[in-house]
């Protein structure tokens, strides 16, 4: 993969090609992932759309350049408001559509609401807008895990510095100050529609996540909430996700945000492949 130089540092990152017209896909990986760990989904989604995409390693992850001290309680800010821009900036992307999975799709979330950048959109997979429990007693036996096991070998397969990787996640997380973190009040300064996915299995985190962006939000929300899915929707549910994605997708957004009426729908898969029909809530 090509390399960019953010901050003096490198990231590692690939293009995919497709239509300049359409708004550019940004892919941003969860705690532990990278821009190999994302597999083919980005091309398959990039496919459907005939849209351009980027997908790229953040500091610490892949084949980019470590961290260069602990991370703080704001490092999905910092990556947000400072190397996404810079990234974005050095590869000519104006008004990408965020694609956002975990960790990643917090930070799209904190850059469509804090960075004073255009987006098309939000795509949020399994988002994290503040602490909960089960994150927390999830991230923790991980973290036994890997102090015991393999899991450090087999993930140093994707990360050239894996400690950066998944102890400057899992370790941040940890930390007693972690606990009060949230974002959840930025969800109301987001002014292009966002699509909300989530496992009902999620280890991670529950639906109170998508609950509480839905709640504050002004733009446009769609929800996907998928049975026998757990943390990795793309992963455990990839065709209904893409499917969800190019509809969308589909959906004009031309209209300012907060000019249009303020939808929320539900959609569930029920282990067949195949989303239900949408209906508005209540």
């Amino acid at each position: 993969m090509p390399f960019a130089t953010v901050t003096g540092r490198q990231i590692e990152y690939r293009m995919i090609p497709g239509d300049r017209a359409r708004p550019t896909l940004v892919f941003l990986h969860e705690g532990l992932g990278s821009a190999t760990l994302w597999r083919d989904f980005p091309d398959k989604v990039a496919a459907r759309l005939g849209a351009r995409a980027l997908v790229y390693s953040r500091f610490g992850y892949g084949q980019s350049d470590g961290l260069v001290g602990e991370r703080t309680a704001r490092f999905m800010h910092e990556e947000a408001l400072d190397v996404l821009p810079a990234l974005l900036d050095q590869l000519q992307i104006a008004r990408p559509l965020l694609v956002g999975h975990s960790d990643g799709a917090s930070i799209a979330l904190i850059h469509a609401a804090a960075s004073a950048r255009p987006v098309a959109g939000l795509v949020l997979m399994a988002p994290h807008v503040f602490v909960e429990p089960e994150t927390v007693e999830s991230i923790a036996r991980i973290r036994e895990t890997y102090r015991t096991t393999d899991l450090r070998d087999r993930l140093a397969k994707y990360h050239a510095r894996v400690d950066d990787a998944f102890l400057g996640w899992a370790d941040t997380w940890l930390r007693p100050e972690f606990l009060s973190w949230s974002i959840e009040e930025l969800a109301a300064d987001v002014t292009r529609p966002m699509l909300l996915i989530q496992g009902r299995d999620d280890e991670y985190g529950t639906l109170e996540q998508l609950d509480r962006i839905a709640a504050r939000a002004q733009a446009p929300v769609s929800r996907l909430v998928l049975e026998q899915c757990g943390h990795s929707p793309q992963r455990d549910q990839e065709a209904a996700v893409l499917g969800a994605i190019v509809d969308f997708c589909a959906v004009p957004v031309a209209l300012s945000a907060r000019s249009a009426p303020r939808r929320e729908y539900a959609f569930t898969l029920f282990g067949t492949g195949q989303c239900c029909t949408a209906k508005n809530l209540p």
